[in-house]
């Protein structure tokens, strides 16, 4: 079932409309409807399985490790409107690197930059 159909039917106030889940996937707890979609929204962004810590990092190869697991995600486009909304000061949201609520093509390392910009990758 798609994402914004789930979204969908949570909005019209529709019950039975998630996936069936069995009392050991939900730790023995019996859930609402909107429990339930939490816990399976938690398990399908990227941002909710891996380390939080990866989209603020400093480093470019994880800035550009959070950019990729963005790619895949499927409430992305929605994130990266919200981030411009907010100019969020700094992250990976949406799937775009943001400094100073701006978006920016890629994030320089810390330090000097280099002379020749074509030997950075």
């Amino acid at each position: 079932m798609r994402l914004t159909t789930l979204l969908d039917s949570l909005n019209e106030g529709s019950t039975g409309s998630l996936p069936a889940r069995s009392d050991a996937e939900l730790g023995g707890v019996d859930l609402t409807d909107a429990e339930q979609f939490d816990r399976l929204v938690a398990t399908l962004v990227p941002c909710r399985v891996h380390d939080a810590e990866l989209w603020f990092a400093e480093s470019t190869a994880d800035v550009e490790r959070a950019k990729a697991l963005c790619r895949e995600c499927p409430i992305r486009e929605g994130c990266l409107a919200g981030a411009i909304e907010r100019r969020e000061p700094w992250g990976v949201w949406g799937g775009e690197v943001f400094v100073g609520g701006v978006v920016v093509p890629r994030k320089r390392g810390r330090g000097r930059p280099r002379k020749d910009e074509s030997t950075a990758a």
